[in-house]
């Protein structure tokens, strides 16, 4: 393991964050707390409590998600697609790393800015509502495990990504609404049974509800199928990344 290799590369991409902290952590730290101010005070004051829970708690672990998984994303394909686009990512495929190092250094930032992103905002909304963790050995755990899966996603977006429209257009077309419907802002369990059926077919319902399972014990889908599904998603990931580098697709055309 080159060592050397995977540090220089999370130290570039961790030193992009310091130079943009505005974007990086300022602004959505913003929006997370406007998040509160609208929904926790204007729709947190017609809804008392969701399964025993006040709303504007509720909703905690839903906008950490929110903010961990679009970072996630747009971190780890920004940091491999700038090289592509300027033409530098032939000179670190001809440098002597492997392909799993250059991952461990891009993912690695990209989880590392996202896991940090998350907590700085956890801390921000203790100053709106009052938190209870119950298990936070778990929470930690769902919030490296979601934070590594979408980097590696948003990994793979990088690499597919032939132009800066196509880099936004999954993020937000597709994860975004997915996230939106998954959960945030609401309990699945008080959808109608149609409605409820095809809800748990969006895998970031899983997500979110083991995550708050983590905060409070309560959740839409049992805490195993939720910690399977984003296991499963990761190994999916994991493979495509793969067959990337083992065919080239996109890198060396």
């Amino acid at each position: 393991m080159n060592l050397r290799a995977v540090g220089a590369i999370y130290k570039f991409e961790m030193a992009r964050t310091w130079r943009t902290i505005l974007q990086s952590i300022v602004s959505p730290v913003v929006s997370t707390s406007l998040y509160f101010v609208v929904f926790g005070a204007a729709i947190g004051s017609r809804i008392s409590q969701v399964e025993g829970v006040s709303y504007g708690t509720f909703i905690v672990p839903g906008l950490v998600m929110l903010s961990v998984l679009t970072q996630s994303i747009a971190n780890a394909s920004f940091g491999i697609y700038f090289p592509k686009f300027i033409g530098t990512i032939y000179e670190i495929l001809s440098a002597p790393i492997s392909h799993v190092e250059i991952v461990l250094g891009y993912v690695g930032a990209a989880a590392t800015k996202s896991i940090m992103l998350g907590l700085i905002i956890l801390a921000t909304a203790g100053l709106f509502v009052p938190l209870h963790i119950q298990h936070p050995v778990w929470m930690l755990a769902f919030l490296v495990l979601t934070a590594v899966t979408f980097s590696l996603f948003g990994f793979i977006i990088g690499i597919w990504a032939d132009g800066f429209e196509k880099l936004q257009m999954i993020p937000m077309l597709v994860v975004t609404p997915l996230t939106f419907l998954g959960g945030s802002f609401y309990s699945v369990n008080m959808l109608p049974p149609a409605w409820r059926s095809i809800a748990l077919l969006n895998p970031v319902v899983y997500l979110i509800s083991g995550f708050r399972w983590s905060f409070y014990e309560i959740a839409d889908v049992r805490v195993e199928v939720s910690v399977a599904m984003t296991l499963a998603f990761l190994a999916i990931c994991m493979t495509v990344i793969w067959w990337i580098f083992k065919t080239g697709y996109r890198l060396k055309h």
